[in-house]
């Protein structure tokens, strides 16, 4: 009686909380999420939602685990709902938004997407990927490091027994996919403890007895979804109602598939047009020369990288604070480079390491690497603009450092992507590529490849596309080598949603800009623009355009759309 009786007068006096109160309460639902994310949120070979996990931190997906999750989500989304919004600023209202967004990301990958329940790749990431993970952070590996990659390759047949038991709905295609990704994991495995091996402190924990109960785990599993495949189901798409929860819940787009789909088409034509434009420019000049060998390219990317710093000041196009995170090139390590297909090859750093700076890392450059990868050993500037200066490490940097903690910790493919694509475009009109016209052929087949994403991204989600047919789509449209086609229409099936978060976020923040010039009249200010823009990177483009400008209408849009839940 005494519980009921405190929670009733909690929930009044919620609703009674001056604004301060309730500012704080959302500041502690945020800040104990966020922790509670970093416990529960599951592994993806995205480079963007890596975070800083608990030291004592290994994947736990059995059942009672997923139970266990449903419970503390609900809890979080009750206390948010019991705060009153009504007379808050925008930017309360913004950062309310936000946490409502982040618990719906659980409900997708608990309730609605059910990748741990349908997808034999979801756990490939959670045990090849998650050893990925503990890797991916450049040397030292200190103790502390050491003992974590101990305890993930350890976790691992526990997560292949869990797996077993939850992939009641698994999906043929993605079951196929997670077969070849296996292929060769006790050669790849192996050779990664091999290597890292002697870059341990001494005392570390042994590696080899858990890798080899790891591998036996994996090949088992491998055979397992081998005997099942031809009882499984066919099909792979989530389907046009969860899509749309994906997009109005969790992404905050205010679109429907079918306008995302035409808003694709549209920006392909454009970039088509405008690579024949390029190609036309360069008037027959030569193919751009591959370097010689690695410490070629490294040296190339450090000069760039300061160019590039220098060029975004002299252009007043934004600010580069000198104390921000260098984004540098590194070797592609040998443990690493075992582990090559579970994993982005880079390292963003994070929010509790403000000290490191970002890292890619680079194959030796030849012919025959993938299509990011051979235009890297060709001019790094474009991948550079995109994932470094100026893209994904600097615009992370700053927004880990927003002065407001919930902006910090969120994230969204369709913002951060959005910003770093846009980059792109806005830097080849800026003039940062005119010395080499062929380099800016590489960014217009970038533009095209985005905006083929789309139509990937959404025909794959709405059954429109087999993972066969959206990689030839791929691998014939853009053009680009088969290898890395499939690579993507897997990726696309794995994660619905993600793709169409390049092209749909730049589409939205070029409206953001058009509206803001108008809006603010003889006040904007590109830069400040820009300073905003990326200071806020986290943000869906929808809440910073109303909070910047008071535009309610995609806003609205959202608030109208039917939400999908379990």
């Amino acid at each position: 009686m005494k519980t009921r009786t405190l929670a009733l007068w909690t929930f009044a006096a919620l609703l009674l909380f001056p604004a301060a109160a309730r500012a704080d309460e959302l500041q502690n639902i945020s800040r104990e999420f966020w922790q509670w994310r970093a416990a529960n949120q599951p592994i993806t070979s995205d480079d963007i939602p890596r975070i800083d996990r608990p030291a004592d931190w290994a994947p736990e997906w059995t059942r009672s685990a997923v139970e266990r999750r449903r419970r503390e989500v609900s809890a979080f989304e009750s206390r948010l709902e019991r705060i009153d919004p009504s007379g808050m600023p925008s930017a309360w209202q913004v950062d309310r938004r936000l946490l409502r967004s982040a618990f719906a990301r659980v409900r997708w990958e608990l309730d609605v997407e059910r990748g741990w329940e349908r997808n034999p790749m979801f756990y490939v990431d959670q045990t090849a990927g998650a050893v990925f993970d503990a890797l991916v952070r450049p040397p030292p590996f200190s103790k502390s490091r050491a003992s974590q990659l101990a305890r993930r390759i350890a976790s691992i047949p526990g997560t292949i027994e869990s797996a077993r038991g939850n992939l009641v709905r698994a999906e043929g295609p993605l079951a196929r996919l997670a077969v070849s990704r296996l292929g060769d994991i006790r050669e790849r495995l192996t050779a990664a403890v091999r290597d890292v091996k002697p870059l341990l402190p001494p005392g570390s924990d042994s590696l080899d007895s858990p890798a080899e109960r790891a591998v036996a785990a994996l090949e088992g599993y491998r055979e397992w979804l081998g005997n099942r495949l031809p009882s499984l189901r066919a099909q792979t798409a989530v389907g046009r109602e969860a899509y749309l929860f994906y997009l109005r819940s969790v992404a905050l787009l205010p679109y429907t598939p079918e306008e995302i789909l035409a808003m694709g088409r549209q920006e392909w034509a454009r970039a088509g047009a405008r690579e024949a434009l390029e190609e036309a420019r360069s008037g027959g000049a030569p193919p751009l020369p591959i370097f010689s060998d690695q410490a070629a390219e490294i040296s190339r990317v450090t000069r760039e990288e300061a160019a590039a710093r220098r060029f975004l000041e002299e252009k007043n196009l934004l600010t580069i604070p000198a104390s921000t995170r260098r984004y540098r090139a590194s070797a592609l390590p040998a443990y690493l480079s075992a582990l090559a297909p579970f994993g982005e090859h880079d390292d963003l750093a994070s929010a509790g390491r403000p000290g490191e700076d970002a890292v890619r890392y680079i194959p030796p450059p030849g012919p025959s690497l993938g299509f990011f990868a051979l235009s890297m050993a060709r001019d790094p500037r474009p991948v550079l603009v995109h994932e470094g200066i100026l893209g994904h490490s600097f615009q992370l940097a700053i927004s880990w450092a927003h002065e407001d903690p919930v902006r910090r910790a969120y994230y969204d493919s369709s913002a951060n992507e959005g910003v770093a694509f846009y980059a792109e475009e806005m830097m080849l009109d800026a003039g940062y590529f005119d010395d080499s016209p062929r380099t800016r052929e590489i960014v217009a087949t970038f533009l095209r490849l985005r905006a083929l994403r789309v139509e990937a991204d959404v025909r794959l989600a709405l059954g429109d596309f087999s993972i066969d047919q959206a990689a030839e789509y791929l691998a014939s449209v853009v053009p680009m080598d088969p290898a890395t086609a499939r690579q993507e229409a897997e990726g696309f099936a794995s994660a619905p949603g993600q793709a169409i978060s390049y092209e749909i976020g730049k589409l939205q923040i070029l409206r953001f800009l058009a509206d803001a010039r108008r809006v603010q009249g003889n006040k904007f200010s590109l830069r400040a623009f820009h300073d905003s823009l990326w200071k806020n990177g986290n943000v869906p483009i929808a809440l910073q355009r109303w909070e910047l400008l008071g535009l309610r209408d995609e806003i609205d849009a959202l608030d109208r759309a039917p939400e999908r839940r379990r």
